[in-house]
């Protein structure tokens, strides 16, 4: 068996203590290959008892240097502990490109080795390195595809925010059974998602870190300039300081409101289907989003008539006919019957920007007259009440919920505001007629 306490020992040592000249010619050339281990920070190692646990969970702020952490840790693996067979899980097959493989702190982008870097294969989506090794390529849209493959090591990114959390991590486990000792690390920022919990509260051994912490290798002012504008708040806790936090204080929803409800599955048959718009006045870089919340009314058993949020498909930045054409692609997705839009900035413009986008379900202008939170807050009272259900992990939109209302929260809650509109319209407003789930 190895010794694996030997082979990791590198990580260990403290680098920095003597100048590059005091250490020997094999040292050096180690240091050349990764000098990643000149400047690595506490929480960037895996725990030293490396035979002593199946996962590592690295938690910290953003920038905190979790990406190069998961990177580093991989090619070390890979090039020194004979791991041939890796999965490597994001959000999405896209992330896991931009930000794992090809990202600044990516697999492709390590060290000094330029004639010794892996090559991904976008068709058969893998990586390989050129000892053989392969690293496979998943979603975590998509737990089924984890089912069948198995795997030696396995790196796990930004997991608060999988739609499909503990199902992809269940899934991924069963399939992390090959090597001497199998071994799985995820690097995340902080959010109270039931996966995160259940890694925290003992199922992975945990490292934390702040920004601050990899204050060196970020954009000069970047930390001071987040902790002038968000420091002593909840959110800079979580995003700035790695806190994981339920929700910030005042706040109109609660994590648990949320989580105690998420179903996975949505029920076969809906009384109603509807998209909610919440358009925003201008496009642009620094337009504000316009909110895409699809919702469906269903009966379900046990609790009677139950709204059920489908879809986020909220974006930033698009001009009319696109956000209009998204709207009308999320219409089709899920079947919806009609869609609710606020017409306060537009008025009688955004009907007719969404009929031209190819919207062809009538459009229901609604004008607000109550101020954001009180038109909130009795949509708050159905989640507090068990009777709204997310389908999956809507991680933008629940984010948004859980700091709305909250002392420090600024700017345009438009996820919230196309959410109460969808409840509102189903709840308030009542449902039209079963329907038979279109997606």
């Amino acid at each position: 068996m190895p010794n694996w306490t030997r082979i990791w020992s590198p990580w260990f040592r403290d680098w920095r203590q003597r100048p590059l000249t005091g250490w020997s010619r094999e040292e050096r050339e180690f240091l050349a290959q990764y000098p990643f281990l000149k400047t690595v920070q506490a929480a960037q190692k895996p725990p030293p008892d490396v035979t002593n646990w199946r996962n590592w969970l690295f938690l910290g702020g953003r920038g905190a240097g979790k990406t190069r952490a998961g990177a580093e840790w991989v090619r070390f693996a890979v090039n020194h502990c004979g791991v041939g067979r890796v999965a490597l899980v994001g959000p999405t097959l896209t992330d896991v490109r931009e930000v794992m493989i090809e990202g600044v702190s990516g697999l492709r982008h390590l060290g000094n080795l330029s004639d010794a870097q892996p090559v991904y294969h976008v068709s058969r989506r893998t990586l390989e390195w050129p000892n053989g090794a392969v690293g496979q390529v998943f979603s975590a849209e998509d737990a089924d595809s984890l089912r069948g493959p198995q795997f030696e090591a396995a790196w796990c990114d930004e997991i608060a925010a999988w739609r499909e959390g503990e199902a992809v991590w269940d899934t991924l486990q069963m399939g992390l059974r090959l090597g001497v000792h199998p071994q799985c690390v995820a690097t995340t920022t902080p959010r109270p998602v039931p996966l995160v919990k259940r890694l925290v509260d003992g199922e992975a051994v945990l490292t934390r870190a702040a920004t601050k912490d990899n204050a060196a290798y970020l954009a000069s002012g970047f930390v001071e300039a987040m902790e002038a504008i968000y420091g002593g708040t909840a959110l800079a806790r979580q995003e700035l300081l790695g806190e994981l936090l339920d929700t910030p204080e005042g706040a109109v929803w609660t994590r648990g409101m949320i989580d105690h409800t998420r179903v996975t599955v949505p029920p076969e048959q809906f009384e109603d289907i509807i998209v909610a718009v919440d358009p925003p006045a201008t496009s642009g870089a620094k337009a504000d989003t316009c909110g895409i919340i699809a919702a469906g009314l269903a009966i379900a058993e046990g609790f009677g008539r139950r709204c059920f949020v489908l879809a986020d498909g909220s974006v930033q930045g698009l001009r009319p006919l696109d956000w209009g054409a998204r709207v009308g692609a999320l219409v089709r997705s899920v079947g919806a019957r009609a869609v609710v839009a606020e017409a306060n900035q537009g008025g009688e413009m955004v009907r007719s920007v969404l009929e031209s986008a190819g919207c062809d379900v009538p459009v229901l202008l609604r004008h607000a007259k109550l101020g954001k939170r009180v038109r909130a807050e009795p949509v708050a009272a159905f989640y507090a009440r068990g009777d709204v259900a997310h389908v999956g992990v809507l991680a933008e939109l629940e984010d948004e919920m859980c700091r709305f209302g909250a002392a420090g929260f600024t700017g345009s809650p438009d996820r919230v505001d196309a959410l109460v509109w969808a409840v509102t319209a189903l709840m308030l407003e009542g449902g039209q007629g079963p329907r038979v789930r279109g997606f």
